[in-house]
């Protein structure tokens, strides 16, 4: 079976996990976590990440983050049609007011000409954008419209770590990122996630709503203002919440893990884009998803078929996994449907909802598969142009 997703954990890790636990008692959060986020940051060229259990998690810490902060001017959250129930789900959680953008048809991102109607519609204070199956969105535009109409921006890198603009990496536009290193991913944890930001305040407020709300892993002058303000003494002090928070921490284990992990990451990226530069040659009458990129950390081939469910069925026959993209339009979703107020609006996303698919791409898939899935998907599939 030729899967969509595949271990990046392999032997080596193992054993570097068997001697962790061989030589430690302690295996919550602690050093081991400190050093799997400095590490990310410099591979990221941030200043601060937060590592916790999940991206769907680090999705929640953010927004959690903007509200405990005052980073935004408003609740009034933009959210991309194309993209994941936890990228939408933790706003609808806390209280936000959202509005769902269609998608860009060449990266699948967020549509910029709708973005705009909607600004000057609802003055939204937020934009989370998603970089969809490791490519950009159209930032140059989205930051003009930022500097317009004054929203803040924060990105969904779960499908895109490793992808880069020469020397810039995706995750690394906005106020704060997501990451993610389930299995399959680009790294893997087993389960868990991150969140990178250049912004110390927000770095700092973010660390106390992954841990209860409490000040403890915050830097010493930032504790020290909080101690001060509430006028907490030394005896209390570890036990006074400042913030609402979560528990939505890792383990050592499995940040040991992400170090291993990490230090793949380049050559694991460089593989996906290969894969997606040979896909888009043998699938070249087909649709295809572009964006202006050095490196593209693919996360899986997207096209577009009239006959979607007949090609799902003959790739699962020769034993070919293929998906819906992504989970298609999420104001079609059923979790949203009496919540997404402008469905109708969601053009571009409604075409990727009923003809969507996306293709394996990972660092184990060779050319050789890829000659074999193209063929036996071009011999059922049928082509279709993106257009309203």
């Amino acid at each position: 079976m030729i899967k969509l997703a595949d271990k990046t954990i392999d032997t080596k890790d193992y054993k570097v996990l068997i001697k962790f636990l061989k030589n430690r008692s302690y295996l919550t959060q602690s050093k081991e976590t400190k050093k799997f986020e400095e590490n990310f940051s410099k591979k990221l060229k941030t200043k601060h990440s937060i590592f916790v259990n999940s991206g769907s998690s680090a999705n929640l810490l953010m927004a959690q983050t903007l509200i405990e902060g005052k980073f935004i001017k408003n609740k009034m959250v933009v959210l991309p049609s194309v993209s994941w129930s936890t990228s939408v789900s933790p706003f609808i959680q806390l209280g936000y007011k959202i509005i769902i953008c269609d998608c860009d048809k060449k990266n699948l991102g967020i549509d910029t000409d709708h973005l705009e109607k909607i600004c000057k519609k609802f003055n939204p204070g937020l934009l989370l954008v998603v970089n969809v199956l490791g490519h950009s969105n159209n930032f140059n535009q989205i930051i003009k419209l930022k500097k317009k109409y004054k929203f803040e921006i924060i990105e969904d890198n779960c499908e895109s770590l490793g992808s880069k603009f020469k020397s810039k990496s995706l995750g690394t536009v906005g106020l704060a990122s997501s990451h993610s290193f389930y299995y399959g991913h680009h790294i893997s944890t087993i389960e868990g996630g991150m969140v990178s930001t250049k912004n110390n305040k927000f770095y700092n407020i973010a660390l106390a709503v992954r841990s209860h709300g409490w000040a403890r892993d915050m830097e010493k002058k930032f504790k020290r203002n909080l101690e001060k303000k509430y006028k907490v003494n030394e005896f209390t002090s570890l036990f006074t919440f400042y913030y609402s928070g979560f528990n939505i921490r890792s383990t050592d284990l499995n940040a040991k893990l992400g170090i291993t992990q990490l230090k793949k990451l380049d050559r694991i990226s460089l593989q996906r884009h290969k894969n997606f530069k040979y896909y888009k040659k043998k699938l070249h009458n087909f649709w295809k998803q572009e964006s202006d990129l050095s490196i593209i950390s693919s996360f899986g081939y997207a096209t577009f078929v009239k006959n979607r469910i007949e090609v799902f069925k003959h790739l699962k026959k020769k034993k070919i996994e293929s998906r819906p993209l992504i989970c298609g339009n999420m104001g079609q979703q059923p979790f949203l449907e009496k919540i997404c107020f402008n469905k109708k609006d969601l053009v571009n996303a409604k075409f990727v909802n009923e003809f969507g698919i996306y293709l394996p791409n990972h660092a184990n898939i060779s050319f050789k598969d890829i000659d074999f899935i193209s063929k036996e998907f071009k011999s059922v599939a049928v082509p279709i142009d993106f257009k309203n």
